[in-house]
């Protein structure tokens, strides 16, 4: 129920949320590094956050609040552009609110709520750049997290699953809705609260979680060292993210998301499929394969030759 739930409510709100974002000026218009002809409305993550408030009320109704927190910061950020000192200090509140309500009360879970909330929040914001990208590979991932979790956490990722394919229903190319801030940091701290869920489970849950979000931080790591190599400060936007680079190697948009959201779907049927094994065996399989993707998207998407800062 809580699917359908959430891909029902997600149809019926990303239009209204589009429409009072056109209303409200809250647009992206095409630029430098926009790969859209026309202006899109944001606050397609007001939608996605609509679509969540049911299921999750239903099961654990705190854990609304740093899913609340995040879709709030992100409306600042579409409407004002903080400043990223602002943006980073908010994150990390974020963080704690999301350990608060989904883990215990200790300082380890604490510190990997905030910095499971600063990775996964800015990663999944930093893959958004086409068209029913972000929606597709984090709803992959939540996927995963349902099959290996139980209770609330399992009802938040269906739920999740369920609001981000309805919203694909309207951000399928040519999108007619983003995300936005809103839904990128909304998401990406819906998937921090869910490896918080994992980690109070054995190693082979949290061995196997930690590839339901690959997609997203091999995308963040390759951008991380690609602006390191080329001297670029780490903050400023560029079009070297590996989609862009598989656009700018001659492949059509829709490839590009298919092959990332092929990849995440991997990743994700291998997580569950280690989450079974024995804890050492997963932990060993886990490693190895963050390992060889890791190595592999450095390689492959770093290098001089395959992107340089004029793309």
């Amino acid at each position: 129920m809580a699917l359908i739930a959430g891909f029902v409510v997600a149809v019926v709100a990303t239009p209204v949320a589009a429409w009072c974002a056109t209303r409200l000026g809250l647009v992206d218009h095409p630029g430098p590094l926009k790969v859209h002809a026309r202006p899109v409305p944001y606050l397609g993550g007001v939608a996605v956050l609509v679509a969540l408030i049911a299921p999750v009320a239903g099961a654990r109704p705190s854990l609304l609040v740093p899913l609340a927190l995040a879709c709030a910061l992100g409306i600042a950020d579409d409407a004002t552009d903080l400043r990223p000192a602002l943006r980073l200090g908010a994150e990390v509140g974020i963080g704690g609110a999301a350990a608060w309500v989904a883990a215990p009360h200790d300082a380890g879970h604490v510190l990997l709520g905030v910095v499971a909330v600063l990775v996964l929040v800015n990663a999944v914001n930093l893959l958004d750049g086409l068209d029913g990208l972000a929606a597709s590979v984090v709803g992959l991932g939540a996927i995963g997290s349902f099959v290996v979790l139980s209770g609330s956490s399992a009802t938040l990722a269906i739920a999740l699953a369920g609001a981000l394919a309805g919203f694909l229903v309207w951000n399928s190319p040519p999108a007619r809705v983003y995300l936005g801030d809103a839904g990128s940091y909304l998401i990406g701290s819906a998937l921090a609260v869910l490896i918080l869920a994992a980690s109070q489970r054995h190693a082979a849950v949290v061995s196997g979680a930690l590839l339901f979000v690959a997609v997203p931080v091999a995308d963040t790591t390759v951008a991380i060292v690609r602006r390191v190599r080329a001297r670029t400060p780490l903050l400023r936007g560029d079009r070297g993210h590996v989609y862009d680079q598989l656009v700018d190697r001659g492949w059509s948009s829709q490839h590009a998301v298919l092959a990332c959201a092929s990849a995440q779907a991997v990743f994700t049927a291998a997580g569950i499929g280690i989450a079974s094994l024995a804890d050492g065996v997963a932990v060993g399989l886990a490693v190895a394969t963050i390992a060889l993707v890791g190595t592999a998207a450095v390689l492959a998407f770093t290098s001089p030759r395959a992107w340089t800062p004029d793309h």
